[in-house]
């Protein structure tokens, strides 16, 4: 048993200086090089929607803690990424696909992430992207769409969810000045523990977004 545990640290270790390392020099390539989304045979995952989330919503996804005074933008981490989500229809679909196709359907969801090389950067894209987009257009309208740009990219399966992370530059440039958005980002998905079914989250009544709820402390006197 204690040869088991040294060697699940001694693997955590290494993935956790693995990703470091990856942070402090990820590889960028045009943005017509690097890899999009993946589907597979699942052509039918392509017509569903995913949309553009606030930063409440990404910090609940991401399982990190909100801050108390949450008007104000000042105290926001991440202000250099946008995320996109799926919808509460895309979640059941994916959901009703899994059914009819007799558990051959994936009900897998795939939520992107853009970090951007500043929030000037991502602040003048974001008027350009749409809130909502078909995943099947998303490879040509954000990723392939941002000419001029270098992109860096990141994938995690996390159970029923997969992670695309990009860190977006303008291209011929050196280094990454939201690196350290990059870094805690990258470092918070690999902590997530894998995601269950969440179209179980829908029949809440409060819960209408896929998300994270932080436990509730009790003190104890």
């Amino acid at each position: 048993m204690g040869e088991k545990e040294e060697k699940k640290k001694k693997k955590q270790k290494q993935k956790s200086q693995q990703h470091s390392k990856t942070t402090l020099d990820p590889p960028f390539k045009l943005s017509s090089d690097v890899k999009g989304l993946r589907f597979g045979g699942q052509f039918v995952v392509k017509s569903f929607i995913v949309r553009q989330a606030s930063t409440l919503e990404l910090l609940r996804l991401l399982a990190l803690p909100l801050s108390s005074d949450h008007h104000n933008n000042l105290n926001h981490p991440f202000l250099s990424t946008t995320a996109f989500l799926p919808t509460n229809f895309t979640i059941l679909s994916h959901h009703a696909w899994h059914t009819l196709t007799l558990g051959l359907g994936t009900r897998k969801s795939k939520v992107l992430l853009f970090v951007f090389e500043s929030e000037n950067m991502k602040f003048v894209v974001d008027r350009s992207w749409p809130p909502e987009i078909p995943l099947g257009e998303v490879n040509k309208k954000l990723i392939k769409g941002l000419t001029r740009c270098e992109m860096a990219r990141f994938k995690f399966r996390k159970g029923c969810i997969t992670f695309y992370i990009y860190a977006v530059r303008r291209a011929s440039s050196s280094g990454f000045s939201c690196a350290e958005d990059l870094k805690k980002i990258l470092h918070s998905v690999v902590e997530l523990k894998d995601f269950l079914d969440h179209t179980a989250m829908l029949a809440l009544p409060k819960q209408r977004n896929i998300g994270y709820s932080p436990p509730v402390v009790k003190s104890h006197k």
